[in-house]
């Protein structure tokens, strides 16, 4: 059978999960609207700001929206933080102090943070360097966070516990809201002191719900689900309003906090790409199944399996070496609109262990709420796929992969 036909076979078999998912994304959709309408959003809040932004409108009702939405006390929403892990940094250097400790549940949190921790060697200006001290739960057998151990870990002593909402660089599942709040629950009832802080990244708007009211803080990036593929970089932290004041503090100064901060560029593309997200999300989803329905047919192991839940928006299909990863990163890279003719290599890549493969031929640089996908070199042979602005894009590049495999397995 030819490769469109395979899709469109697939596509049938589909429909009654991308019903689901299409309901799913119909109710945040509203969500998000009633949170404009709440604020009365204005064209005046889509201006630029200067200088030290004082009073800027639109910043401060920006993250009034997102405090609803995330159903949260607060917000901090700004263009200066340059990634998902600078947002989860800023949190953790914020409200962590010399003797504190910090306990991740879910095992060794994604790469990038690992330096941020001071797991690579207590670097300077790391947590570690700081004296702050660091400790992990191992996942259990099947992946997933071990409860009982959990319990054992969390203490008087316990300052903060750490949890990674999705995947990173590991084939555990992502963990869905139900999850977090009995994660949550078990915290607190060992120290009901402790900070709760979520790795929320790839993990919003994929549920009905968000985790504001189950954590006491969260943090991620604007370029992936929350900017829509709109927002030209930026991060958010969400949570309680104190929590989120000494975040703002960490990245501003003590006694500004969020009172600074101006965007020359303006708010807009903020506003309209959290408006579109839930649909957005819901592009990268369809695709994401997709991937997973016609790879498990060609035999491969993917994760998850193209009829398990998914509380975050990231499709790891396992590969049989390190030359077909490559074939599929390429194919990815081939089937993008920027970028299109570059060759991809293995390579090194600031914070992370392995040398790394990266597509992501995207409008704006790195964004993974784009279709893009990457693979660190290492065993099992796993490439983490990620985004997809619309289903046809998705669509034509799984046909694409089609093609590339079948011809040559």
């Amino acid at each position: 059978m030819e490769p469109i036909g395979i899709i469109r076979h697939a596509e049938k078999k589909l429909a009654g999960l991308y019903a689901e998912l299409e309901e799913t994304a119909y109710y945040n959709q509203i969500k998000i609207l009633e949170a404009f309408q709440a604020e009365k959003i204005r064209d005046y809040h889509f201006s630029p700001s200067s200088g030290y932004g004082y009073g800027d409108i639109g910043r401060d009702s920006l993250e009034s929206v997102y405090a609803r939405v995330f159903e949260s006390e607060d917000a901090l929403i700004r263009s200066g933080i340059a990634s998902g892990t600078h947002a989860i940094s800023i949190c953790l250097m914020g409200l962590l102090r010399d003797g504190d400790s910090l306990l991740s549940i879910c095992g060794s949190p994604y790469d990038t943070l690992g330096r941020v921790i001071g797991k690579g060697g207590a670097a300077r200006g790391t947590l570690i360097d700081r004296g702050i001290s660091y400790s992990e739960v191992a996942l259990d057998n099947e992946g997933k966070p071990d409860i009982e151990r959990i319990a054992q870990n969390v203490g008087p002593s316990t300052s903060m516990v750490l949890i990674q909402r999705s995947r990173g660089y590991s084939l555990r599942p992502a963990l869905s809201i139900a999850q977090l709040a009995e994660l949550s629950r078990v915290v607190r009832q060992k120290n009901p002191q402790a900070i709760i802080m979520l790795d929320n990244c790839y993990g919003e708007f994929t549920e009905k719900a968000e985790p504001g009211r189950i954590v006491d803080i969260m943090a991620g990036s604007l370029i992936k689900n929350p900017g829509g593929g709109l927002a030209t970089g930026g991060g958010y932290i969400c949570g309680k309003a104190n929590l989120v004041e000494q975040a703002a503090w960490q990245l501003t100064a003590p006694g500004l906090g969020k009172e600074l901060g101006s965007n020359p560029a303006g708010h807009r593309t903020y506003y309209q790409g959290l408006f579109m997200a839930p649909h957005t999300v819901l592009q990268a989803l369809k695709g994401a199944i997709l991937l997973a329905y016609v790879f498990e047919e060609m035999g491969y192991n993917t994760l998850p399996k193209w009829n398990e839940a998914r509380p975050d928006i990231v499709q790891v299909v396992q590969l049989k070496n390190e030359s077909e990863v490559l074939r599929f990163c390429q194919v990815v890279q081939s089937g993008s609109p920027v970028d299109s003719d570059l060759r991809l290599e293995f390579a090194p890549m600031p914070g992370y262990e392995d040398r790394v493969v990266m597509a992501a031929g995207t409008f704006i640089q790195g964004s993974s709420i784009e279709l893009s996908c990457d693979a660190p070199c290492r065993e099992p042979y796993s490439v983490y796929i990620q985004g997809g602005l619309t289903y046809e894009h998705c669509r034509y590049v799984a046909c694409r992969l089609l093609e590339e495999f079948n011809q040559r397995s």
